[in-house]
């Protein structure tokens, strides 16, 4: 039996749901990103901006410059991972064998359960025209016999398509294409292939192993099977997260202790509401500050107890934040708090420090309050300090950037 693996892909998915929400927004020059006055990148483009060059990771004021008339939106990471999550659902229902690759976008095996749609071809048809009806975004789809091929056919089909190769042509469909599209070759090794002479997947393809061995190592050996069309990876769930942080760039670099604490207090609440959710408590506490001339550091503290607790958490970060800062002159342009080494929740607490309990039981009550009338229905003192930096919503706090309205 011939694999038929599927690549599915939500186009532009960040600008489509917001089009999805406001109607008015479609077939316009639209930028998920933030406002363009200030300091960000741009998240998602619509079709409609890349006509004018537009793409993700660009400056938001080179966007703003590039299509002046283009609307910008800050952008919504619950309304995105909400969309996401009945994405998934649709894909599920058409095979268990689903690996997700993003948000946006995830592999579905289709061997064997393609014949009870008629084809592979027409359970594709199925999917989109489900993903249509039920979540008013469109997908295009990839289908070959392995996951690289899948990819590639994908994005060539963008946007809204289908394509699909057949057993036995993908050499003969790869042989033209330029080396960039294939997955693994970014600028530098772009380049160094075409120091070699190599410009196609077909030239890539033909050219001996031991010199890609010699510029790429093990690796040459993958890109050059993969250029002849083999790839025999199994389509996998997701493997369990060991981590989980949030992290933002501020508009202005900072040196503001008390915008510093309370942004950190307000990424340490979101880092505790997820391991809550996710029944995890985490070992390891990790701060990241980047400073105004890029210099990015980490600075990491092992709890002697697991914890899912907002304060302990926050403690330990605060007290890593105080020691990097002592003495430190330079601005704050970005900070984060991540935790890692998870473990699952329920371990026995210690009888002899009720402390841990309280804590316990405050952080549910907090998490129910919050899930029924939004985010920011409690707040501390500390982050009571955003409210006149950051446009509020139930989710929480916009920030500026998509990983911190998370």
């Amino acid at each position: 039996m011939n694999r038929r693996i599927m690549l599915v892909d939500l186009d532009a998915f960040f600008v489509s749901v917001e089009q999805v929400l406001n109607p008015e927004l479609r077939g316009k020059p639209v930028v998920v990103g933030g406002n363009p006055e200030r300091r960000g990148v741009v998240a998602a483009a619509s079709y409609e901006a890349r006509e004018y060059g537009l793409h993700s990771g660009m400056p938001l004021r080179t966007a703003s410059r590039l299509c002046p008339q283009a609307i910008f939106i800050e952008g919504s990471f619950p309304r995105y991972r909400a969309a996401s999550q009945k994405f998934m659902a649709i894909l599920a229902d058409f095979s268990p064998f689903l690996e997700p690759v993003s948000l946006d976008e995830a592999y579905l095996d289709a061997t064997g359960f393609e014949s009870i749609h008629g084809s592979a071809r027409q359970m594709a048809e199925k999917i989109k025209a489900r993903v249509k009806g039920e979540l008013g975004l469109t997908a295009s789809v990839g289908i070959a016999s392995g996951k690289v091929i899948a990819k590639i056919a994908a994005e060539l089909s963008k946007p809204d398509g289908l394509m699909e190769i057949p057993p036995g042509e993908e050499v003969a469909f790869l042989a033209p294409l330029p080396i960039t599209r294939l997955p693994g070759i970014g600028k530098k090794s772009a380049q160094v292939l075409k120091g070699l002479g190599i410009t196609t997947v077909g030239e890539l393809s033909a050219m001996p192993p031991g010199v890609l061995k010699s510029h790429f190592g093990t690796s040459g050996e993958v890109l050059q099977r993969h250029a002849r069309g083999t790839d025999d990876r199994p389509v996998e769930p997701p493997a369990a997260a060991k981590s989980t942080s949030r992290e933002t760039t501020f508009a202005e670099d900072t040196r503001d202790r008390s915008r510093l604490e309370a942004t950190l207090h307000y990424l340490t609440e979101r880092v505790g509401t997820d391991l809550r959710q996710r029944q995890k408590r985490a070992r390891c506490v990790t701060l990241k500050l980047r400073y105004a001339d890029f210099t990015t550091i980490t600075r990491r503290h092992t709890l002697s107890q697991s914890s899912d607790s907002d304060r302990v958490i926050f403690g330990t970060g605060l007290k890593l934040l105080k020691q990097e800062l002592s003495g430190e002159r330079r601005a704050i342009r970005l900070i984060g708090i991540g935790v890692s080494n998870l473990v699952e929740a329920g371990q026995q607490l210690d009888m002899l420090d009720p402390s841990g309990e309280r804590l316990e039981r405050l952080n549910r009550a907090i998490d129910r309050i919050r899930n029924k009338y939004g985010f920011t229905a409690i707040q501390t003192g500390r982050t009571l300090k955003l409210k006149d930096i950051f446009p509020e919503s139930d989710n929480g706090y916009t920030l500026h950037t998509l990983s911190l309205s998370r």
